[in-house]
């Protein structure tokens, strides 16, 4: 199961700063088991901003939905006739969940309202992509809902090496350029001033976007 906790409420005041339709989406699986970001959550995050952003003279129209669970795409699919009804969503899964959210309504800029924090026992056997290291300091919000740590190769937190060549990384063809991909993102949003706020760097070892791959599942 994956841990996660709720970013401090200045910071994700911060990342809803100019928005006036937000939509935030809880997770009905391992954050709601953690407290961090299930209906209930949901429900009190929202409460927190309304209130805020009254006695600040900037309402806010807020909207709220728990899906089954935001790293399947199925679930997401509950979305697809509510979201143009935001300028912004807030999604309150982990990292995976934020990124699933981001691809699939990339028009709309999706921030976490939470940190992953680590990976417990799941039980379940097959094939997963893997897409949140559990660094613990989620941006996402800066880029665009994709993550450099665990989809670029080097982990980069501030742009490209110098590796990158037409869209892809220097590891291979068919490996995206994950920077040029938050590129675009950032850029299909008007939000590319994003990419110049930096990040202290972090020490990541043996980085690889990596598929995992339970025993047994390997030859299929």
């Amino acid at each position: 199961m994956i841990v996660a906790k709720r970013k401090p409420f200045e910071e994700i005041k911060k990342m809803l700063e100019g928005y006036k339709r937000v939509l935030n989406v809880g997770c009905g699986t391992c954050v709601s088991v953690c407290l961090a970001g299930g209906e209930k959550e949901v429900a009190v995050l929202n409460a927190e901003i309304d209130m805020v952003r009254r006695l600040e003279k900037d309402p806010v129209e807020l909207g709220e939905l728990t899906v089954e669970r935001q790293c399947d795409r199925e679930y997401l699919a509950q979305l697809d006739d509510k979201v143009d009804d935001y300028d912004a969503i807030v999604s309150m899964a982990c990292g995976v969940g934020v990124q699933f959210l981001a691809e699939r309504f990339p028009h709309i800029p999706v921030f976490p309202a939470v940190d992953t924090c680590g990976l417990a026992v799941n039980l379940s056997v097959g094939r997963y992509a893997e897409r949140c290291r559990s660094c613990n300091d989620c941006i996402l919000g800066l880029t665009g809902g994709i993550c450099p740590v665990t989809m670029c190769a080097k982990g980069l937190y501030n742009g490209p090496c110098g590796g990158s060549h037409k869209g892809s990384c220097e590891i291979g063809a068919d490996q995206p350029c994950a920077w040029n991909q938050i590129y675009e993102r950032l850029s299909r949003q008007n939000r590319l001033d994003d990419i110049r706020k930096l990040t202290p760097a972090a020490e990541w070892k043996d980085q690889v976007p990596r598929t995992l791959i339970q025993p047994g599942y390997e030859k299929l």
